[in-house]
């Protein structure tokens, strides 16, 4: 961005300025520092026990394009996504084979996330390769006060979290009781360690018994072995606030780890208005919504809405999508004057700067592809990791609907009569309001190597030259 103060490129101010984000903890905004800093991130990931619905992507996307960006700008980041191997919900879904389970369901998702094209996080620990560390940083809660074992089960006190409930708004004597146990000292309790129960086929000897870690501390645990004790950004979806994020935090200061210093939490995504969830079955899994609709749909969808908003999912909206994508995927380059006046590279920099405002950024994007931007238009497309678009030329030499009845001799030497009867029919359908045979006559125009572009004033075909 260029030093010295606000200037006016296009239609925005630009101002020379950090990138800030929104950070849950505070409610304000937070700079970063200037590159090239070491940017640290760590996004929750899934349980993995069955496909990842197209909800569970969400923040996988958000992080990867963030990711993208902050190197773009020269920051040096270190991305890492967990991915929780051992849990309640896996040895629920599949009694005496949660292991095979949970190895079958992370190569489902590590194939799935893979297909966005977004490139793969630099780290994807697995809880489950995590035990030492996670044993080791229990240990210290134990000999420092801050938990307790109760018949094999290691639980954190609550109470000697001075902070505790900062993170999700809520007082201390308001916090609901989590993981019910007549024996744990408070209600609020959390559990560290949970001892083997019948049925439950993994396991792993800790110094106060059999068992496994708790969900909590298994992110504690990878956060600081691929990160250290202090890292910029903790993401994972607002669902996570509470309790996950909240006593993440709480066990993490105990052990003396400043932890993250931006929190980060992508707004859910909703099934036509409810929020997406396995156990209300109104879901579509990632491979589903990705063999329907393909990549760059699903990512252009993913753009339309800000990460901490929620985002409505239906066909109607990845409708919209696909028809947003189809008009960027190619553009029209005039060959002389610019359509019309288009923002520089300042006012798309400015958006992703501004707490990465994606919806913002698409904005500028379309500006680019209505005035014909073609390397701006690529270059914008790229941080998203959607493909370059096709180049159409304008040849001086094109049919017009406005001015069909003198079509000169020219015009008509450059386009055959066939095209040209193909294109009068097509503007038939639309004034027919006949879409399906519109679309089939623009795609039989296309064959022929020629593009309709409609406007609202009217229909012109131009010689279609692809780079």
């Amino acid at each position: 961005m260029p030093a010295g103060g606000p200037t006016v490129a296009g239609s925005r101010a630009v101002y020379d300025r950090r990138m800030r984000l929104q950070d849950t903890l505070t409610g304000g905004f937070v700079e970063l520092p200037p590159p090239p800093a070491q940017i640290g991130m760590y996004v929750c990931g899934p349980t993995v026990y069955q496909r990842a619905h197209i909800g569970n992507a969400r923040p996988f996307v958000v992080f990867a394009w963030l990711a993208r960006w902050l190197r773009a700008r020269g920051y040096d980041v270190r991305f890492v996504h967990n991915i929780t191997d051992v849990n309640d919900k896996i040895y629920e879904a599949a009694p005496g084979h949660s292991a095979e389970l949970a190895l079958e369901a992370t190569a489902w998702y590590l194939e799935d996330t893979a297909a966005f094209g977004l490139g793969l996080p630099d780290a994807q620990p697995l809880a489950t390769e995590t035990i030492p560390e996670i044993v080791a940083m229990i240990a210290e809660l134990i000999a420092s006060g801050h938990a307790y074992v109760v018949d094999g089960d290691v639980y954190f006190r609550v109470a000697r979290s001075e902070t505790y409930g900062a993170l999700s708004g809520q007082r201390p004597g308001q916090v609901e009781e989590q993981e019910p146990n007549p024996s744990k000292e408070d209600p609020r309790d959390f559990a560290l360690w949970k001892a083997t129960k019948e049925g439950e086929d993994t396991s792993w000897e800790a110094p106060w018994g059999t068992g496994r870690p708790g969900w909590h501390i298994e992110c504690s645990a990878m956060a600081a072995k691929e990160l250290g004790p202090e890292f910029w950004i903790h993401g994972g979806g607002l669902d996570l606030v509470f309790p996950h994020h909240e006593n993440e935090r709480a066990q993490s200061l105990a052990v003396g780890h400043p932890f993250a210093r931006v929190w980060m939490h992508n707004g859910m995504l909703r099934f036509t208005g409810e929020k997406m969830s396995k156990s209300l079955g109104n879901v579509a899994t990632v491979r589903e919504v990705l063999d329907t609709w393909g990549p760059e749909t699903a990512l252009l969808f993913f753009l339309t809405a800000h990460w901490r908003k929620p985002i409505d999912f239906s066909e109607a909206t990845m409708a919209a999508a696909a028809a947003q994508w189809r008009g960027l995927s190619e553009v029209v380059v005039s060959d002389g004057t610019p359509v019309q006046a288009a923002p520089s590279w300042d006012d798309f920099v400015a958006c992703l700067e501004d707490d990465f405002n994606t919806p913002e950024a698409l904005s500028v994007i379309h500006r680019w592809h209505a005035a014909g931007e073609a390397d701006l238009l690529t270059r914008g497309l790229a941080v998203f990791g959607l493909p370059r678009p096709v180049r159409i030329h304008k040849a001086q030499a094109s049919l017009d609907s406005k001015f069909n009845a003198s079509v000169s001799a020219e015009v008509s030497s450059k386009v055959p009569p066939h095209v040209v009867e193909l294109f009068e029919r097509r503007l038939e359908a639309r004034r027919n309001h006949d879409y399906a045979t519109s679309d089939e006559l623009r795609a039989s125009l296309r064959k022929e190597g020629f593009e309709v572009e409609d406007t609202q004033d009217g229909s012109r075909l131009v010689i279609r030259v692809s780079e």
